[in-house]
């Protein structure tokens, strides 16, 4: 385990272990995520980003998928709108 401390301008040091183990280097963002009482820090690295290419990849098309909800959306508008049939 691996201990550091916070600066007077709120800077922590990573561990160099730390450091070289995960690939973070001046400029690497990181990311605080909060859980219950812990704050977990994740380096947001190339290789991290490069890992979640192709995550939420789908067989159909985005463009096509809004297509057709706003199609079936108008069929609806159209339906409500329509004027009462006299009889």
């Amino acid at each position: 385990m691996e201990t550091a401390y916070i600066t007077s301008k709120g800077q922590l040091v990573v561990p160099a272990r730390l450091r070289r183990r995960y690939g973070i280097k001046p400029g690497t963002k990181v990311r605080f995520i909060e859980r219950d009482n812990e704050i977990l820090i994740q380096p947001l690295t190339r290789e991290y980003i490069r890992s979640l290419c192709g995550l939420l990849k789908s067989e159909t098309s985005v463009t096509q998928e809004l297509l057709k909800e706003r199609a079936k959306e108008k069929d609806r508008e159209e339906g409500r709108f329509a004027k009462p049939r006299s009889r």
